[in-house]
């Protein structure tokens, strides 16, 4: 029986949001299903257009199984939810999302009472001279185009950076034909041997890493660990790319594309609009929401869930999920099983050795800030670069991401921040000489992502989806 006080609102369509709206369903919960894409899954389990004809193993390769799992499940709850596709919240006040159709452009706003977000991630990055050059793109983007469309980003693609997308990208372009020229690592090989006991906490995980360097290794991929990405070469677009080796010599190598990206960064503007507590966390090393075991967060009926508060993949995702949707139950006088939370409990702190191991394979490049030129563009959408950020500091004495932000205007543009915000925060510690969890976070700014200029401020209220 449909409890009819309780009708919680889920942001992100990805392995979090579908299994809190599984978990809701299974306790006669009704939720609304918001979701930015036309087909649910998330990024990792990105789902191609319904006349895509390529299976499921050709796109998802050893994640097949999961991938459809997940599909599958979002397809079976179609009767039990209010599924929202091609929705894109916001903005987030006084109890109302603000959201945007697709298709129609139109905009209507839906209350809630109970929110879980999973927001997922987006690529983090970290500039170098060249990066806006047409051919460019993050590691995910290009992931996205071949796993959306089938197309590979260049006839001869390089893929730079470091985390283990670097090295899943690279063997799913090879395993789908295209040529990738090099695979360019920051991390050093030292630091992954250095790493494998924690990673094998999770054996199987770790053999799929193993497994993909192990193939392009055999299929002739040039694999070059410990580099420092130095530019990318092109005057239209992409020629090439520099990079220096542990030594410091530089190597060029052709190519007419580029992915790169240096692991991933949680999406954590709606958060931050909904008025959640942040705090520094230095594994992520970013100041993200704070949420308790089971996924609360420091709001009242807002609870946290996936990559979106913490990168930690896409099992954690589903347990994070599940245990949120619990905890909202719970929080509402719903029976639930209890032994069932210790069990997911476990399942994310048996997990979190292994993302421990993950930093220590794949660091982040702490010494990017002192090799980027003052030419360099950091902020795209403005054109923003490296030496006016620093030119700031000295002139002004700015000390804190926000003020920086309203005397340069980066982070201001349509990415606001999402692209340049860690590149902005490197610079500025570089240049003032603080740790980088001191000088703040770019806060979230409405609308979170950009929208058309001619919608009302204060749309209709969808009554249909309120608490």
């Amino acid at each position: 029986m449909t409890l009819p006080t309780l009708q919680p609102v889920i942001v992100g369509a990805g392995p979090a949001g579908i299994r809190a709206a599984q978990t809701l369903a299974a306790h006669s919960v009704r939720p609304v299903l918001i979701d930015e894409a036309a087909r649910g899954g998330g990024q990792i389990y990105r789902r191609p257009p319904a006349h895509f004809t390529r299976a499921a193993a050709t796109l998802y390769g050893t994640e097949a199984a999961r991938a459809t799992a997940v599909h599958n499940t979002l397809d079976g709850l179609q009767a039990q939810i209010d599924y929202r596709p091609d929705s894109l919240v916001w903005n987030a006040q006084g109890g109302l999302l603000d959201v945007l159709h697709g298709p129609t452009q139109t905009t209507r706003t839906v209350p809630y009472r109970q929110l879980i977000v999973a927001s997922g991630a987006t690529d983090r990055v970290l500039p170098i001279p060249g990066w806006t050059l047409p051919g460019v793109y993050t590691l995910g983007g290009a992931q996205v185009a071949l796993k959306f469309q089938g197309c590979a980003i260049g006839s001869r693609v390089v893929l730079m950076g470091t985390g283990p997308l670097l090295y899943l990208v690279a063997y799913q372009y090879a395993k789908a034909g295209a040529s990738v020229a090099a695979v360019l690592d920051t991390a050093r090989l030292t630091d992954q041997l250095a790493a494998a006991p924690a990673m094998l906490t999770q054996p199987a995980v770790f053999a799929k890493g193993v497994y993909y360097v192990a193939w392009l290794r055999t299929h002739g991929i040039p694999i070059h660990s410990g580099i420092r990405p130095v530019r990318v070469l092109g005057d239209q677009r992409v020629a090439g790319v520099v990079w220096a080796d542990s030594a410091g010599r530089e190597h060029t190598l052709a190519c007419d594309a580029v992915g790169f990206g240096y692991a991933l960064r949680s999406e954590t503007q709606l958060a931050d609009l909904l008025g959640c507590r942040f705090a520094w966390a230095p594994l992520h090393r970013a100041h993200l929401p704070e949420r308790d075991a089971e996924g609360r967060s420091s709001v009242p009926g807002v609870y946290l869930a996936g990559d979106g508060a913490g990168i930690m993949g896409a099992d954690a995702a589903e347990w994070a999920g599940e245990l949120a949707a619990l905890a909202l139950l719970q929080d509402h006088g719903v029976a639930v099983d209890t032994a069932r939370i210790l069990a997911l409990q476990g399942q994310l702190s048996h997990l979190m050795k292994f993302r421990q191991g993950l930093e220590r394979a794949f660091p982040f490049p702490t010494d990017w800030a002192a090799h980027a030129p003052d030419a360099l563009v950091v902020c795209r959408c403005e054109n923003i670069t490296a030496g006016e950020l620093r030119a700031c500091v000295r002139n002004t004495g700015a000390d804190e991401i926000n003020r920086l932000k309203a005397l340069t205007r980066v982070g201001m543009g349509r990415c606001q921040g999402r692209s340049c915000g860690v590149a902005a925060a490197e610079i500025l510690a570089q240049a003032t000489g603080k740790p980088v969890e001191l000088v703040g976070r770019l806060r979230g700014q409405a609308p979170i992502k950009p929208i058309p200029i001619h919608l009302q401020t204060r749309p209709s209220v969808d009554a249909g989806a309120s608490a």
